[in-house]
């Protein structure tokens, strides 16, 4: 994917969690849900540093599976309470947005598939359907395919985008 979904999926459950909050409130919650939205494919840069893609560790392996996003899921329920936040909430927010990764990516038509079940199984998966064209890594997005497969993320993507920009009534904050 091209990373598209990702943030859209991440800006829905930003303005679900923020309500008819401050619009400063809401943005915020949007850009953390969508910065843990995108988190799984920090792996990219193990390129860099030689891991071969059908590598546990590598693109769309360990950093995609269900396990991983209950972990970082964990983490945040720590953090919200330490921050006197409510951590079931931030909790199941964070595994959804890390969760969706892996499982949008497995949507795609191309790649290796993702690695849903590490550390049970190191198989990659695919859903049975592949609406997504995936798309290409680095700079050869800014290819005619990688315009196509924005183009493409964009109108899939387009329920989440309205729920996530459409202007509501806001309460003022306190």
């Amino acid at each position: 994917m091209a990373s598209i979904g990702h943030v859209a999926v991440g800006m829905a459950l930003g303005r679900y969690e923020a309500g008819s909050a401050s619009m400063r409130r809401q943005a915020g919650a949007m850009a953390l849900l969508s910065l843990l939205a995108l988190l799984p494919d920090a792996d990219v840069v193990g390129f860099k540093f030689g891991i071969a893609y059908a590598a546990p560790w590598g693109h769309r392996g360990a950093s995609h599976s269900l396990v991983f996003a209950a972990g970082v899921s964990l983490v945040a329920m720590m953090l919200a309470r330490a921050l006197r936040a409510p951590a079931v909430r931030w909790g199941a927010l964070t595994f959804l947005a890390v969760a969706s990764h892996g499982l949008l990516d497995s949507l795609t038509d191309g790649g290796l598939g993702a690695a849903l079940l590490w550390p049970f199984s190191e198989g990659r998966y695919f859903a049975p359907v592949h609406p997504l064209p995936v798309s290409p890594i680095g700079a050869r997005m800014l290819s005619a395919r990688g315009m196509y497969v924005v183009g493409v993320e964009l109108l899939a993507f387009i329920p989440f985008w309205a729920y996530a920009l459409w202007p509501r009534g806001r309460r003022q904050e306190s």
